[in-house]
């Protein structure tokens, strides 16, 4: 796979778009759209563009584009209102999708022109040298979907339905006949209306397979499943021939948004949807885009490469296994050597991985609920930016230590910024610094990560070693040796001359090591023993090593520090 950056391997900055360019600082809980502000596509502009090409990304996630259900009124633009007891929060989940074939109004200057809007931050964002992914939400939609700008001859979703059948590969929905949807009790604001009462009989099955007219309130209780031709109460029976209408109806979706230019899709719980509808609709998609690519929400490995190379897709979050062990090895629970142990289990499929230490869904690094302290997470970082060819992923704040610390709304006080509710992001705000994206309200820490974060995303996106070159583990050898101990990680990636030796410890303490690389990684890595090297480190540019004649050397390691070391 290649991209414009011209290494193929691809960074992508994930911007929750309704947060990123808002300058509101009131930050009520529960907030109006007009008491605390929302971002516009107009927000994200030249500088913005410009400020995060410069941080070493290739690819911008605008999160939340699709319309989805919320509780601003657009109703004189012709949107039809939406009903709080199925809305989370103020602004609404960004995955509780109401119409496929429109965008959400909020993010527009002049609601009229919303689409116009978005296009034209879509030219933008490639005129700045970046390119465009947009979310897909495959899996369920908004209780009350309603597509208003579908084109002219689609019908919508469930409108020839047969809500009297429990299952029908013609439905697009499945339904609880004889039953009416309850939305479960919750304690909000009182300004929100609920009532406790929604209007849908028969009820629906809920997003996350809840089989149940009553979902709880831990439930996906917004949303509705679609329906892919499985028969889930018929021991998940499936029924794919003929071609299900939801598998047409969602390819229509793709190939709608793929010609508006986007260069690709995140598809939100992507293993939820069969893998024979990936299979059937992705090379269709790619048919008048092959440079399109597709990114998997997905959380079982036993299905990694049954989505990858019956799917299609180009790449999968590594969440359980990479995000995992990175932070329980932060939290010292954890040997470094389980590292590469996940690399050997993905063999041949490392490079479709994503990784990524934040993104909407789990805890901020510098939140209470994590590491406290977003410098504690650097090595972490490190090894997910360089381990191999695979994605890296960061998501916006995370590079100026956004701490998610506050009680927003729907989500309470969790570590996590909002996806429910209109705010500002107070840290990511210093960095916008009232439109101006140029950092100068940012500490001096910050503005120091921000800059280990640009000097981290640009070697991994342009150095040849990082972006192409292959892998060799240290850590297991080294252990073995008793060179170091179970908190220190290390690896290279070398391609041609180009030879990187990649070090971080997860220690709380500072360590006193040694480092050899075996011999016959040294043969591998075309290491003369006639000569003499020496390794600098690119990431500080502070340390600087030499090697004996067994290739080893000495390092002092202080708490949670990282070395590129370049071999020369």
């Amino acid at each position: 796979m290649s991209d414009d950056n011209g290494s193929g391997k691809i960074a992508v900055y994930q911007v929750m778009t309704r947060l990123f360019g808002n300058k509101g600082t009131t930050n009520k809980p529960y907030g109006t759209r007009d008491e605390n502000g929302v971002g516009k596509f107009n927000d994200v502009d030249a500088r913005a563009l410009k400020a995060i090409r410069d941080l070493g990304i290739t690819h911008v996630w605008y999160t939340g584009v699709i319309e989805h259900a919320l509780l601003t009124d657009y109703s004189a633009q012709g949107i039809a209102a939406d009903d709080p007891d199925v809305v989370k929060g103020i602004a609404g989940s960004p995955y509780a999708i109401k119409d496929y074939y429109d965008v959400n109004p909020d993010l527009a200057v002049n609601v009229a022109n919303r689409m116009a809007e978005f296009e034209q931050l879509i030219r933008r964002t490639h005129e700045n040298g970046l390119k465009v992914i947009i979310d897909f939400v495959p899996n369920h939609v908004a209780r009350r979907y309603h597509s208003d700008k579908r084109p002219a001859g689609v019908n919508d979703l469930g409108e020839k339905d047969v809500d009297s059948l429990a299952f029908s590969a013609a439905n697009n929905f499945y339904y609880l006949p004889g039953t009416t949807f309850q939305p479960p009790r919750r304690v909000a604001a009182p300004e929100l209306g609920l009532d406790g009462k929604f209007d849908e009989m028969p009820a629906k099955v809920t997003g996350n397979n809840v089989f149940s007219a009553t979902p709880n309130i831990n439930d996906w209780y917004e949303t509705v499943k679609l329906n892919y031709g499985v028969d889930y109460q018929d021991n998940h029976a499936v029924h794919f021939d003929p071609v299900p209408d939801t598998w047409i109806k969602m390819r229509d979706i793709l190939k709608f948004w793929a010609s508006k230019d986007i260069d690709g899709f995140r598809c939100d719980m992507a293993e939820m949807v069969p893998v024979e509808f990936w299979h059937w609709v992705i090379p269709q998609v790619k048919a008048d885009r092959d440079d399109l690519i597709f990114i998997a929400e997905i959380y079982n490995p036993g299905q990694y490469r049954n989505y990858l190379e019956n799917g299609g897709f180009n790449y999968l979050y590594d969440k359980v296994q990479l995000y995992d062990t990175l932070r329980l090895l932060l939290a010292g629970q954890q040997n470094t050597r389980e590292i590469a142990d996940i690399r050997t289990s993905l063999n041949g499929i490392n490079d479709n991985m994503l990784h990524f230490m934040e993104n909407h869904d789990e805890h901020r690094i510098a939140s209470k609920f994590f590491a406290g302290d977003p410098w504690k997470a650097v090595p972490a970082m490190v090894v997910s930016a360089t381990l191999d060819r695979g994605a890296v992923m960061v998501y916006f704040g995370q590079e100026v230590g956004e701490p998610a610390a506050a009680n927003e709304g729907y989500q309470g006080d969790d570590g996590r910024t909002t996806i429910y509710d209109y705010w500002g992001v107070p840290e990511h705000q210093k960095w916008m610094n009232r439109g101006t994206f140029n950092g100068d309200s940012l500490s001096l820490e910050q503005k120091q990560l921000r800059m280990f974060y640009t000097d981290l995303l640009n070697l991994a996106t342009s150095n040849g070693a990082i972006a192409m070159g292959d892998y060799e583990d240290l850590t297991v050898h080294n252990q073995t040796a008793g060179n170091f101990n179970n908190k220190i990680h290390a690896f290279v990636r070398f391609s041609g001359d180009e030879r990187l030796l990649i070090l971080t410890s997860f220690s709380t303490e500072t360590l006193s090591i040694k480092v050899q690389i075996p011999e016959a990684v040294v043969a591998r890595m075309g290491l003369d023993k006639s000569n003499t090297y020496i390794a600098r480190d690119l990431l500080w540019r502070e340390a600087e090593v030499g090697f004996n004649a067994d290739f080893t050397f000495e390092l002092t390691c202080k708490p949670f520090s990282s070395f590129i070391f370049k071999i020369k």
